[in-house]
């Protein structure tokens, strides 16, 4: 454990956990100028700790003491079955402080009665936040102030972009679409390679055209007034070759199949909220 005290100019926040999303969130805060002297890190690894050490020159914690509560915000980054375990020991510590949770399927309820604080807000944020090209779904119990919510917008800001959404229940869709969406994306990028061998090319080739063309679609898509629906039809000559792809989608009813996936992954997040929320 490293002992700079922290300086009186930034919060200080402790991380309850140290893997790849606490990891990306603290390297954006490291980024932005969040001196390490004010962040904590909690987690039972020793190489993790001593990685975060190296490489953002954060406090960490073997286990829960009062130096938690020196903590403004604490971020809940632990697997959701670990939770309740983890919130033990930490609860004497944090009652006064914010909390932040990137852990899918604990609902605030339960955040608030494990911690004793009410100021909880949920997030459900993906992996692309790991190179700042996230966007991370965001709900607040009523308890969280205005400036709080702009406090937790700020430390996710590295991370990429954030939506709010007025109802807990909300996050299962936010869960299913953009928590899960990034391997829909690489499912269809791994059609495209297993296309293009068909086709003749090697799956090197079909890899970079895939990853060029969803780059480039998505951005199109971004920075269009028009619609997506819009946007396909403008590549879609009748008779022509994108006509033949997409009759063949619609004759297997891809488009259907894919919004049912979408709305099992809801389910299973609501399953999710129910096995380890309450």
């Amino acid at each position: 454990m490293t002992h700079d005290a922290p300086t009186s100019t930034s919060p200080t926040l402790a991380f309850i956990g140290g893997g790849n999303m606490a990891t990306a969130i603290l390297g954006g805060l490291v980024r932005s100028g969040t001196p390490g002297a004010n962040l904590i890190v909690l987690d039972p690894n020793a190489e993790q700790r001593a990685r975060l050490e190296r490489d953002f020159g954060v406090r960490t914690l073997a286990a829960a003491d009062a130096t938690l509560s020196e903590a403004d915000a604490v971020v809940w980054a632990v697997k959701p079955q670990s939770f309740r375990d983890a919130a033990a020991p930490c609860a004497p510590f944090v009652a006064g402080a914010l909390h932040l949770s990137v852990m899918a399927g604990i609902r605030s309820d339960a955040i608030a009665q494990a911690t004793g604080s009410d100021r909880v807000v949920r997030s459900m944020p993906n992996t692309p936040a790991l190179i700042g090209q996230g966007i991370s779904g965001l709900y607040a119990r009523p308890a969280v102030s205005a400036a709080e919510r702009a406090q937790v917008e700020a430390m996710l800001a590295p991370t990429g972009a954030v939506l709010w959404v007025a109802q807990e229940s909300d996050l299962d869709a936010v869960t299913a679409l953009s928590g899960s969406g990034p391997a829909y994306v690489f499912y269809f990028i791994e059609s495209m390679m297993a296309a293009a061998e068909r086709m003749g090319l090697s799956a090197e080739q079909g890899k970079q055209l895939a990853l060029a063309t969803f780059g480039g679609a998505t951005e199109l898509a971004r920075r269009s007034d028009e619609t997506p629906a819009v946007l396909r039809e403008r590549v879609t000559s009748k008779g022509g070759t994108t006509y033949a792809a997409l009759t063949t989608l619609d004759a297997r009813e891809v488009k259907g199949s894919f919004v049912e996936a979408m709305l099992a992954a809801q389910a299973r997040a609501r399953e999710l909220g129910d096995e380890f929320g309450r």
